[in-house]
């Protein structure tokens, strides 16, 4: 067979010119529908090759009147930033219908692994195509989120990881170099000052928390030794045992110059250290840009917020969960979320 040369992309014609068949084989092929010998099915496959046939999935989709189903399957207690991640799902169902993208969402996953998994087992393929999951990393989690995968159902770790899937399926900054972008902060804030660091985060459990920490103590340990981080201490998102354990830490800790708010809610430890001590006379770092955070940064109680856009996470879960739906890999490059960093002066800015 003579080469063929297409000045434009190839559509489906040209592919059966060149594969030698009807376009109703070529459509059997491409959709992998069943009567097709696989001397034909090698034929159609090599001159996709040959001609460099690049199927246009849209127009696909369009033709067989496709829709895709994806949900955020969220927790249910959750303050600013939960709020609005909330927001900017509201803004892509909107936005996404144009594209046949049924967007919801649902917030039923608890603290407890077991009720997450137990939640996550009752997503059914029949009525969603992908979830993207905002969960603690846990051993149950992660086994309910690949029995999820086996059911047909596409999956994205939503901000929160799950250790041992595939990679390019989390939506989410890289936590290590947002704790060690946190440390390098706060050295650099204290100059020459000498004392301890305060750490809070919500659970520990928490692979984010633990990839903070340890970005966070590499940088501390190698280039601040004035500096000594204390211990982790874990809130669970009580407002009772918040007040008690940072109470406990400014009382058995004088010498706090500074403190790493590691997890997305900040309100709650930040009232509670305002409580307990003069946040005037420390450095204090926190994650996540909310109208409580700007508030924070403009009066001078925050010194630094570390954050990922909202809107880029939600709009990079959609394309991931679509690229999956559509047999594609994710755009890595496309996908990846930025690291931003915000003080009192350039919030203005962006």
């Amino acid at each position: 067979m003579t080469e063929q040369s297409f000045p434009m992309r190839p559509t489906t014609k040209d592919l059966a010119k060149a594969a030698g068949v009807s376009l109703a084989t070529v459509d059997r092929v491409l959709n992998a529908r069943p009567g097709v010998r696989e001397k034909t099915v090698k034929a159609v496959n090599e001159a996709i090759e040959r001609i460099g046939f690049v199927r246009n999935q849209s127009a696909a989709n369009l033709a067989r009147g496709r829709r895709y189903r994806f949900q955020f399957l969220l927790p249910e207690a959750g303050d600013d930033f939960l709020a609005t991640l909330v927001e900017r799902i509201e803004e892509s169902r909107a936005a996404f219908l144009s594209e046949s993208l049924e967007i919801s969402m649902r917030r039923v996953l608890s603290n407890d692994p077991h009720l997450t998994a137990q939640a996550l087992s009752r997503v059914s393929p029949a009525r969603v195509d992908g979830v993207a999951i905002m969960a603690p990393e846990s051993p149950q989690v992660r086994d309910a989120t690949t029995r999820l995968i086996e059911r047909g159902v596409e999956v994205v770790q939503f901000i929160s990881g799950q250790p041992g899937l595939r990679p390019l399926d989390f939506v989410g900054v890289d936590n290590n170099s947002a704790g060690a972008t946190a440390g390098r902060l706060m050295g650099r804030f204290l100059g020459e000052r000498k004392g301890t660091i305060l750490v809070v985060a919500e659970t520990m459990n928490s692979l984010d928390s633990v990839e903070r920490r340890l970005g966070f103590d590499t940088v501390l340990t190698a280039d601040f030794p004035n500096l000594s981080a204390l211990p982790s201490v874990e809130t669970y998102g009580d407002p009772a045992r918040t007040r008690m354990v940072i109470a406990n830490s400014y009382a058995n800790h004088p010498d706090i110059v500074g403190a790493y708010l590691m997890s997305s809610e900040v309100r709650l430890p930040l009232e509670a250290l305002c409580g307990a001590s003069d946040p005037m006379r420390q450095v204090i770092i926190a994650h996540e840009r909310t109208g409580y955070s700007e508030e924070k940064l403009r009066n001078g109680t925050l010194d630094a917020v570390i954050a990922q856009n909202p809107g880029h996470l939600v709009r990079s879960a959609i394309r991931v969960l679509k690229a999956r739906s559509d047999g594609r890999e994710p755009l890595a490059s496309q996908e990846r979320i930025r690291i931003e960093i915000y003080i009192k002066e350039n919030l203005g800015l962006y």
